[in-house]
């Protein structure tokens, strides 16, 4: 049996930037920015440019420190601009606004800096076949941020590199909701690394005035003695908070820019989360063990000094430890049972197969497997029917919750992917729900009784179906009408409909109408007899549209179906000397055979 492991891929990350010199890459562009730009800047401006060496794409956001600091935490840090004001006037984070967040609050100094240099900011970075980093230090940071966020909605993560955001210093930008639109797509929280030294105020400075803002993405903790990263946004927070080592009142924070200077230079001399701490004699539990050597490295477990700011500060480094190993495990435990499209994908293909077999079972009985499930389902022998029923449906409305919830983008990506396998599971279970629905008497299974997930498969296949150029059937279709399924899923409830129409002209009573039924018989028989007519010809041509194009399965020409019990039905009260496209088709009983081997012209 494996061990939970316990870290996720913030460590990777971090590593990443570092061995092959992208932080140093980064940092570079930052200052070279910085030697361009004066210090007598408005604190409302931001400077970028872009560099090309051979490697990669940077592009750099520079704004000084102390500006930023003033700048950003205006209306002491709760001057927000809403998603539902941004749509009007700055419609590019409406793609994070997916079924369940619709809304979420970025930092309004931020975004105004952000929207003030958008029309110039370059829109076809992403075409370019080099690797794109995003950088900027810290109100540039913010503004690096936002820019990347803007390009994820036109990114297809399968052939694409995803841009790397590296920022340095930045103040958080939003509030939970953001955060939670970003968080819950991973590989979009993985495009931030948020370099943050325990000297510098100005990532801290919305924190303790407001508790709104939220963090996302990898933070990269760093101090003199190393650094750590984290994931976790509480974790992140209360980090945040014990860690800082100046004081928010006295420290200018532009002084703290060559602090990252230094810590880059210094990185690659140095082992992230080294493991040569010397640790607490009681510390033998391997995850606290971890989680020590990262605390070590954040610089908030040092002798002397530090303690006496720690105790000043009422910070209690064992309990943040403690907190964090809980959440460690925690996330481990939700990540092993997170959302896996392919999960149990085995087990799904074969119930199909079983409801396959059930189908071919039913039509060699002269029944087909609609009725055959309506009228013998309650017998014992169909309890593995049921059961993988049930567990069909429980996997695809998980399919469907997930692909809704998720941002606009990856979730069309997601609904494409599970358009096939959702399309003929909807095409072979809702007939059987609808089976269930009229045993019970009930009527209008489409408007009353159908669930959401039937209807967003449905939608998701008409917005991918090219339209056809051709009036009528491929001849893939007509060779192998024989064992398709019919196309439209509610079939059996138009046909239920119709079999209730004809129950309520005729004055027969069908042997499952309950209550409500035998009230809506006696309301028709108020009925004009012409419009309860009418509406048997509209079915009469839907029919026979779905039989022109050979979308609707043979299976309904056996002797038992439903189908042709409303035939024998709609035939009597009509009279024989009515006659239709449909009425004509179904006199002729040659014509069931031609339509099963594909062989009728209509």
């Amino acid at each position: 049996m494996t061990q939970t492991q316990y870290f996720s891929s913030g460590l990777e990350l971090a590593n990443f930037v570092v061995i092959p010199d992208i932080l140093q890459q980064a940092w570079t562009a930052i200052s070279e920015l910085y030697k361009e730009t004066s210090q007598k800047e408005p604190s409302s401006s931001v400077k970028f440019k872009i560099y090309e060496p051979l490697n990669c794409t940077i592009i750099a956001f520079f704004t000084w420190p102390a500006n930023s600091k003033d700048c950003v935490q205006g209306n002491e840090g709760g001057d927000f601009v809403t998603s539902s004001a941004l749509k009007g006037y700055f419609p590019h984070f409406n793609f994070l606004c997916p079924k369940g967040n619709q809304k979420f609050s970025i930092n309004k100094p931020a975004l105004e800096l952000f929207t003030s240099i958008f029309d110039v900011l370059p829109k076809s970075v992403m075409t370019n076949s080099k690797p794109l980093i995003i950088t900027g230090n810290s109100l540039g940071g913010s503004v690096a941020s936002l820019f990347t966020l803007s390009l994820l909605e036109k990114i297809n993560f399968t052939n694409t590199k995803r841009p790397l955001c590296i920022t340095f210093g930045s103040p958080l930008i939003g509030d939970e909701d953001l955060q939670e639109a970003i968080s819950k797509y991973a590989a979009w929280n993985s495009c931030f690394l948020h370099v943050v030294s325990d000297q510098d105020p100005v990532p801290r400075v919305l924190i303790s005035q407001t508790g709104v803002y939220k963090p996302f993405g990898t933070f990269l903790l760093c101090s003199k003695v190393g650094c750590s990263c984290f994931e976790d946004p509480r974790t992140i927070l209360e980090l945040l908070k014990a860690t800082y080592s100046g004081s928010p009142g006295n420290q200018d924070p532009n002084l703290v820019f060559d602090v990252y200077g230094t810590f880059v230079k210094d990185i690659n001399r140095k082992v992230i989360c080294k493991d040569t701490t010397m640790l607490p004699e009681r510390t033998t539990q391997p995850l606290r063990a971890c989680i020590t050597t990262q605390i070590v490295a954040t610089g908030l477990m040092q002798p002397e000094q530090q303690q006496q700011q720690q105790q000043q500060q009422n910070v209690d480094v064992n309990i943040i430890i403690t907190e964090i190993a809980k959440r460690e495990k925690m996330t481990a435990m939700l990540n092993r049972e997170a959302f896996d499209p392919t999960k149990g994908l085995n087990d799904i293909k074969v119930y199909m197969a079983y409801l396959e077999q059930y189908k071919k079972l039913s039509k060699d009985d002269g029944i087909g497997y609609y009725d055959k499930y309506k009228f013998e389902r309650l017998t014992t022998t169909y309890m593995d029917l049921e059961k993988y029923k049930k567990s069909l449906t429980i996997y695809w409305k998980d399919m469907v919750d997930q692909a809704e919830k998720r941002p606009q983008t990856i979730g069309a990506f997601l609904r494409t992917r599970m358009l096939f396998g959702g399309t003929n599971y909807r095409r072979m279970i809702e007939p059987l729900d609808i089976a269930d629905y009229y045993n019970k008497g009930l009527s209008d299974y489409i408007n009353n009784g159908r669930s959401e997930h039937y209807k967003k498969l449905e939608q998701w296949l008409k917005e991918t179906e090219k339209p056809s150029s051709s009036s009528g059937p491929n001849d893939l279709k007509k060779q192998n009408v024989k064992s398709i399924l019919t196309e439209d899923s509610c079939f059996w409830a138009q046909v239920e409909e119709a079999l209730i129409l004809c129950e309520l002209l005729t004055g027969r009573e069908s042997s499952v109408m309950n209550k409500e039924s035998s009230k809506k018989k006696r309301k028709a028989s108020a009925m004009d007899e012409e419009s309860s007519k009418k509406k048997l010809v509209e079915f009469e041509n839907y029919i026979y549209g779905l039989l022109k194009n050979y979308a609707v399965s043979s299976e309904i020409f056996l002797p038992k179906s439903s189908f042709m019990k409303w035939w024998g039905e709609y035939r009597e009260i009509m009279g024989t000397s009515y006659s239709s496209s449909l009425t004509n088709f179904l006199k002729n009983d040659n014509n069931y055979e031609a339509y099963a081997k594909g062989s009728l012209v209509f």
